[in-house]
């Protein structure tokens, strides 16, 4: 029989974070989830299962991540699956966006990932097992109109799981990031979505646009939340989990086109790009 395993989710109010919630307790599994604030409603929601915990956690405080983490290891033994979750989307031209909301989405898309995945780290290091799994986004994978700044954090993570991988594989523990594509959850609600305070009447037709996009899309997206949790479980439970994991048929198709377009550049500029090399390499 197979062991119960500690998961951590992060960002587990509503949304994909819940669904994963849900999804895990399916199996039996410990799940804490972890919230900004309101533990009881999540709990109310879910029913108040055996099996799970809710813990408030504001993820940009690093002091708070780590005395989350210890707390979870006094009562539970240990941490086998962290998933980061927790996020936020901002819908503005790269111009438009203030220093201020730039900071804001980095602070926690980016910089709230790394306080929780440096908190939960030394604990699976000591056990020799665990796996970090990184909620990123198409947006993460190719850059889109309107998406500039909220895709930067995405590719960030993109980049952070890579390297993670690398250097926890000798010890145990796996590292994945997951690109989901655009998924019928409330990310394009105001709840999960900000829009940059000025607009540039010049990005009309551009960012203006996708503005109107989101507006119409919002509860319409093709994806299910409730297979993408289904997914997620199936990955941590992998013998062999992989590092990307591209999900829905959009993130799937937006990632081809850009390797397509990717080699096609290379093959237009193949003498400029091999060409920069010293004379005797």
């Amino acid at each position: 029989m197979a062991k119960q395993k500690v998961w951590v989710v992060t960002g587990a109010a509503r949304g994909i974070g819940l669904e994963i919630v849900k999804a895990v307790l399916a199996t039996g599994d410990q799940v804490i989830a972890t919230v900004r604030r309101s533990p009881e409603t999540l709990l109310d929601k879910l029913g108040k299962p055996a099996n799970l915990s809710v813990e408030i956690l504001d993820i940009t405080n690093e002091a708070q991540a780590k005395e989350a983490a210890d707390q979870i290891v006094q009562k539970f033994g240990k941490i086998d699956v962290l998933v980061n979750n927790a996020g936020f989307g901002l819908l503005s031209a790269v111009e438009e966006a203030s220093a201020d909301e730039v900071r804001k989405n980095f602070e926690t898309n980016v910089f709230g990932l790394l306080n929780v995945t440096r908190a939960v780290l030394p604990y699976m290091r000591n056990e020799r097992s665990g796996h970090i799994i990184n909620i990123s986004s198409v947006g993460g994978l190719s850059g889109n109109i309107g998406w500039g700044v909220y895709g930067s954090t995405k590719f960030a993570v993109e980049g952070l799981t890579e390297s993670l991988a690398l250097e926890l594989a000798p010890l145990g523990i796996h590292a994945t990031v997951v690109a989901p594509g655009f998924f019928r959850t409330d990310f394009l609600d105001a709840s999960s979505l900000s829009n940059s305070d000025r607009i540039i009447p010049d990005y009309a037709e551009t960012v203006g646009k996708m503005r109107e996009f989101a507006v119409e899309a919002n509860r319409k997206q093709p994806g299910d939340p409730v297979k993408l949790a289904k997914a997620i479980v199936q990955v941590a439970n992998a013998e062999k989990p992989p590092v990307h994991l591209p999900l829905g048929k959009d993130s799937l198709q937006r990632y081809r086109k850009k390797t397509a377009d990717f080699e096609r550049d290379i093959e237009n500029w193949y003498d400029v790009i091999t060409g920069t090399d010293h004379d005797d390499v």
